[in-house]
């Protein structure tokens, strides 16, 4: 059996039944088989693939196997996934698909198993992709659940992005962001201010982000000692947005309310480090705590990292600080061009857990500014209800909060002309959404709100 193949099985099989995620699974699953650099490549596009469009290969599977996918073996199944992909979606001979996907059913199960696998991907290949894709769709019950299995997107997903895109007037753009999810991201990198000089070839917008120059990019990063840093644009842009809403003064206090795995940490620590200010990070699960540790280490000096629920410690602080960034934990539809197994995972239900948690996470941290210190609320999610609704809600009945205009501090931020939607006078008050299918980055919220003097009421238009 080829490596490729066998990693690109056994991480399916690790997100079917440990919930783990492939982008944290699949480096270790190479190093550890000691791939090659193209077999490597093979395996990465083989589960990744396969885990952008689990639900269309499932409703072809279904079809093929004349039964639901819940009543297949969940081993059996990721073997017939992984083979489909290669099926529909690749250059491989599809006797090497069959044949070595028949095998790692035989190995991990029975005789009658293999053999059933082998009938199902007989069957899937005697027709062409076309064909099982116009199959599939004739039986969707709605133009969305087409759209649904020819862009690999859960239904209620699309749903909200396209909400989301129509408050920006732009829902006529669903069908790019949908095809940009499911594109492979270039892998962004961001060096240090003041530690690191950033390479060619440079991103568009951050000053701080550059291209891969090829290769593994982890090799750059424990070239530079961590001062170059794996990072989405996107990520790039919201942090260095609260560190240029306002000129910063010596001595600032400032929090990184959210810290895991701590990127936004080490990028917020070197400009602070570069101005005087003081950085503290809180991440209340021990494990991403450990990650913001490591990520603040090409940092000099030292940043107090917090294991507290980040609303207790908040609240214990009532007027400290002059920035706060809240990158809220939300259901990362932002980003599943680099997740693509999260599509699969979130439900609308998530939404409703999350969205009391980020309302609470906020408020805490508005009442923990001083007055005229800012709060940049972000999260890698574009959904209605986890962005400009939380914003609203929690700024319901407060005087003591004035929206800045974020898109007027991103545009200063950014080396180039950035496209952002919307005018100073929208309710959202200048509130930024970065999409994948228009600036390439993770699909990043950004609102910023300023503290006014506590019981203050904001004057109309500020």
């Amino acid at each position: 059996m080829q490596p490729a193949r066998r990693v690109a099985y056994d991480v399916l099989r690790a997100v079917t039944e440990s919930d783990a995620y492939a982008n944290l699974v699949l480096p270790q699953a190479i190093a550890d088989a000691g791939l090659s650099p193209q077999d490597a490549a093979l395996a990465t596009e083989l589960t990744y693939g396969t885990l952008r469009r689990l639900g269309t290969y499932d409703a072809v599977i279904s079809a093929a196997a004349d039964r639901d996918t819940s009543a297949i073996d969940p081993a059996v199944l990721d073997a017939l996934r992984l083979a489909v992909h290669q099926l529909l979606s690749t250059r491989v001979a599809p006797h090497a698909a069959v044949n070595e996907s028949v095998t790692i059913v035989g190995a991990a199960q029975s005789r009658g198993a293999a053999s059933f696998a082998n009938a199902v991907l007989r069957r899937i290949t005697r027709e062409t992709p076309e064909e099982w894709q116009e199959r599939i769709e004739q039986a969707a019950r709605s133009d969305d659940e087409r759209l649904a299995l020819r862009s690999a997107h859960p239904v209620w997903i699309i749903r909200a992005l396209r909400r989301a895109l129509a408050a920006e007037e732009r829902a006529d753009e669903l069908e790019a962001l949908l095809d940009a999810d499911n594109a492979s991201p270039e892998v962004t990198l961001a060096a240090l201010p003041g530690l690191a000089e950033r390479s060619e070839p440079a991103r568009p917008y951050a000053p701080t982000a550059f291209g891969s120059p090829g290769g593994d990019p982890h090799r750059v990063v424990a070239g530079s000692g961590g001062r170059i840093r794996v990072q989405d644009e996107g990520s790039q842009l919201v942090a260095l947005a609260l560190a240029e809403a306002a000129p910063i003064r010596a001595g600032e206090r400032w929090l990184d309310l959210c810290a895991g795995p701590g990127g936004k940490t080490a990028l917020l620590a070197a400009i602070a480090a570069q101005h005087g200010a003081v950085l503290e990070a809180n991440e209340v699960v021990p494990t991403r705590a450990r990650l913001v540790r490591n990520a603040l280490r090409a940092v000099p000096g030292n940043v107090p990292v917090h294991e507290e629920d980040g609303r207790v410690l908040a609240r214990s602080r009532n007027g400290q600080y002059d920035r706060i960034l809240v990158d809220a934990p939300c259901t990362g539809l932002g980003a599943l061009r680099r997740r693509p197994e999260a599509r699969w995972r979130k439900t609308p239900a998530d939404v409703a857990e999350l969205v009391p948690l980020q309302e609470e996470l906020l408020a805490a941290a508005i009442d923990a500014l001083a007055p005229g210190g800012i709060v940049a609320y972000v999260t890698c999610s574009p959904h209605l209800a986890e962005t400009s609704g939380v914003v609203r809600e929690v700024l319901r009945g407060r005087a003591d909060v004035r929206r800045l205009d974020a898109r007027a501090v991103m545009a200063d931020v950014a080396t180039s002309a950035i496209d952002l939607a919307g005018d100073d006078s929208d309710e959202d008050g200048g509130s930024v959404q970065l999409w994948p299918h228009r600036h390439g980055t993770d699909a990043m919220f950004l609102a910023l709100l300023q503290r006014t003097s506590a019981g203050a009421v904001p004057e109309q238009g500020e």
